[in-house]
């Protein structure tokens, strides 16, 4: 019967172990912003299919109907026809032999797309820099966990101690209490990075996967030899390979046949016609007498802009006021991706030097813990100094953790700037 019950129970799903990499490639999947901005890019190749459209011939087939009443004389009484009845089919094709606004919008649309795909690579960018945020917080909050454990283990045995040396006459009851104290401290401390390791993950698992109760593991790959890239080397793959900075480009781009399509209306525009079928008052290829019905009209258009009130000029205006405004910033996107740069690679300098203090830091608390069990079983130390020791300790861990991520995140703004994950 036991085994039957057991049976009825839930499978428990077993628990998915990923990398950084698996993580950012899932990432794809769920976030809006990333999928947005797809959408976006695929928008602005259809804007520029259907602006290249314009430019090519086009075919289309008419076809009409017209009845109107007759006064019962052959001539009939017409209303701008030519017959009671009028039957048009007709295969239409259509040319712009010249419009320099749609070759501009042409042209513009082309740039429209490369600053939507520009902006797609923007996404993904933040998207990298905002899943390594929370998957090194998931790793610093495993870690902190593991830290906060040893720590219980060794003020455990702190108590013990005290409790020896008690029931020796060696100590007083302060001591114990001491100790004691010391370890519900710690055991609060456990329970709490408990709580910000399970907050950390579900901050990932939202990011991740479409059921945030689905079980994951990370893998701990924070390793203080991770190298940083040369500073000329990150300033010249910034410069030339930065999303924002192609996108500023982009729009400059954009912004000029924005200029040319606008003054492209007061040229003449020419286009051509062509039709072929059927435009008789009997629906036939031939008609009363064997007179034959198709036929095929050509028919130039000119259109000649004369008079519009300044609606052109002031087109032309707005054009010119935007491309200033994307000139404006290109500007700033340069200026900024130089500063950014200088920032992010300071950040990562300091970050990367301090690890070495910090290892050292952990390795003098550890050490200090140490001696002072010893001293203080040795009847030379009191209580409160290992308990000052065995917190220094815990800090100094807790302290090169979360100097490994601060480097690690360092290093992943500068690769977000140059592209290199």
């Amino acid at each position: 019967m036991a085994w039957a019950c057991l049976s009825l129970l839930p499978a428990q799903t077993p628990p998915v172990t990923i990398n950084l990499h698996e993580a950012l490639d899932r990432a794809k999947a769920f976030n809006p912003q990333f999928l947005a901005s797809n959408v976006g890019a695929s928008l602005a190749h259809e804007d520029k299919v259907q602006a290249k459209s314009a430019l090519l011939p086009s075919l289309s087939n008419f076809s009409q109907y017209i009845y109107t009443q007759g006064d019962g004389y052959p001539s009939g009484t017409f209303v701008a026809n030519d017959g009671v009845h009028v039957y048009n089919e007709q295969a239409v094709m259509h040319a712009d032999l010249f419009s320099a606004t749609k070759r501009a919008d042409y042209r513009r649309a082309m740039a429209a797309e490369a600053v939507a795909r520009a902006k797609q690579d923007i996404a993904l960018r933040g998207l990298a820099a905002a899943v390594m945020q929370n998957y090194y917080a998931v790793i610093v909050a495993q870690r902190h966990l593991g830290n906060a454990t040893r720590s219980v283990d060794e003020a455990q045995r702190f108590l013990d101690i005290t409790e020896r040396q008690e029931r020796g006459g060696e100590v007083a009851r302060a001591d114990v209490i001491k100790g004691q104290l010391q370890l519900q401290q710690r055991q609060r401390e456990q329970m709490d990075a408990a709580t910000n390791r399970e907050k950390a993950k579900l901050m990932l698992g939202v990011m991740l996967f479409a059921d945030i109760d689905q079980p994951f593991e990370v893998v701990d790959d924070l390793q203080p030899e991770v190298p940083l890239p040369p500073l000329e080397e990150t300033r010249s793959l910034a410069l030339t390979a930065n999303p924002e900075l192609r996108a500023a480009e982009a729009g400059v781009q954009q912004a000029d046949f924005g200029i040319q399509s606008a003054r492209g209306a007061y040229l003449p525009a020419l286009s051509l016609d062509y039709f072929f079928g059927i435009d008789a008052n009997v629906f036939g290829v031939t008609g009363p007498d064997s007179r034959q019905n198709l036929g095929s009209v050509v028919q130039g258009t000119m259109t000649v802009p004369i008079w519009n009130w300044g609606a052109i000029r002031s087109k032309v205006r707005q054009a010119e006021l935007t491309r200033q405004q994307a000139e404006t910033d290109l500007t700033f996107a340069r200026r900024q991706i130089q500063a950014d740069v200088n920032a992010y690679y300071l950040e990562a300098q300091a970050a990367r030097a301090q690890l070495d203090s910090l290892r050292s830091s952990v390795d003098l608390a550890s050490e200090s813990v140490r001696l002072t069990l010893l001293r203080y079983q040795a009847g030379e130390a009191v209580a409160l100094e290992v308990v000052d020791a065995q917190s220094t300790l815990a800090q100094a861990r807790n302290g090169y953790d979360d100097g490994l991520a601060r480097y690690r995140l360092a290093l992943a703004n500068v690769q977000t700037l140059t592209g290199r994950f």
